[in-house]
């Protein structure tokens, strides 16, 4: 079955024009300019841009990933994709290692089934000190066969581990991470800045959701957060939701950092989609308010209900960034991370037809998975 969709500004690697696009078989396999060459479904002028791509996310429309609930992690993945998000990884937090193992390996089935890319451990192997919304109770030090039976558990579905370079036995856990194939990732650190780059040594390649769960920037102790801006090796998680990071500090990392290396992400958990009240994260209690998580006790903020699609109009409307940057750092970017940018992150003739359909204040008009329409514009 062949769809043309016609009058529409796509966002190509190239930039955006006027144009249009073929899909057949799930796939992309013409971009066009101008007019299109037969009629077909008329978008009427309205952007498209890739599917985005999240690899931070515990969860949405009262589901938590860290529960491994099917059901509700099914929820929660609808959620999002009704918001364009086509690519996720289901994000846990620190639990008991029993937890973690069941978590995943629940998950694991829906990854089996195409709706998650993969299942990200945020912690516990994490600094106390740094601990946020963890339980730290349950925090443990990192140990590389612990980690491998963890790995094992999720069947080739467990994508990235965030750990604090700092730990005992964290650079051999970072170095088990590279050889299971398995993404390593710096955060909820209190590390130093020469402690930071051995972990990039070591093999750590991407930083989670920079700045926070971090120790500030200092001009004499610069810290973490200047040894993973600086490093080309890294690539930066950036929460845009306005509440975790001012955009002018989101500018100043993107300034550094730039649109290959930078990676929207929305950190987001149960009460995404859903009102304010009270929701659990992992094994901790969370008051929503006004949109924002923060633990019943302590008032640390905790996760996020941020949806992709806002992260990325923000982008645009108040961080400054053109609509192809925009694309890069909520598409391609991520996708190069996981990487599968060979298959999604860009209108590209051969990729998949993840695809969202923008009016022109930049809100969800439509959602495409691979080439089947979620929400039809």
């Amino acid at each position: 079955m062949s769809l043309t969709l016609a009058d529409a500004r796509i966002a190509t690697p190239e930039g955006v024009h006027d144009g249009w696009l073929t899909i057949e078989d799930g796939r992309i396999t013409h971009v066009g300019h101008g007019s299109a060459p037969r009629a077909g479904h008329s978008l009427a002028g309205r952007l498209v841009v890739p599917g985005f791509v999240d690899i931070h996310n515990h969860g949405g429309a009262g589901g938590s990933f860290p529960t491994g609930q099917q059901d509700k992690a099914r929820d929660a993945i609808a959620l999002h994709e009704s918001h364009g998000t086509t690519t996720m990884v289901a994000s846990l937090v620190t639990g008991s290692v029993a937890d973690i193992a069941a978590a995943t390996s629940s998950l694991a089935d829906l990854c089996d089934d195409g709706l998650l890319a993969g299942i990200h451990f945020e912690g516990p192997y994490i600094s106390k000190a740094r601990c946020g919304a963890h339980n730290p109770k349950l925090l443990r030090e990192p140990d590389p066969r612990e980690f491998g039976e963890l790995v094992k558990a999720g069947r080739g579905h467990v994508r990235m581990l965030t750990i604090a370079a700092e730990l005992p036995g964290a650079l051999d856990t970072i170095r088990a991470a590279a050889g299971e194939g398995v993404i390593a990732a710096l955060g909820h650190s209190d590390a130093t800045y020469d402690q930071t780059i051995a972990g990039i040594d070591a093999g750590a390649t991407v930083a989670t959701h920079l700045y926070n769960a971090l120790p500030p920037l200092g001009h004499r102790a610069p810290g973490p957060i200047a040894a993973l801006l600086e490093d080309e090796r890294v690539t930066i998680e950036l929460i845009n939701d306005g509440v975790h990071v001012h955009s002018a500090m989101l500018r100043l990392a993107y300034t550094v950092a730039g649109p290959e290396r930078t990676a929207l992400i929305t950190d987001a958990m149960a009460a995404t989609g859903m009102g304010d009240g009270t929701y659990v994260l992992g094994s901790m209690e969370v008051d929503v308010r006004d949109g924002v998580a923060r633990l019943a006790e302590g008032g640390s903020i905790a996760g996020s209900t941020l949806t992709m699609d806002v992260a990325f109009r923000r982008a645009v409307q108040q961080v400054g960034l053109s609509i192809a940057e925009a694309v890069e750092v909520s598409s391609l970017t991520p996708a190069r991370v996981l990487g599968i940018a060979d298959q999604v992150g860009s209108i590209t003739a051969g990729k998949i037809a993840d695809l969202v359909v923008l009016n022109d204040s930049l809100e969800v008009a439509g959602v495409m998975k691979r080439g089947g329409w979620i929400t039809e514009p």
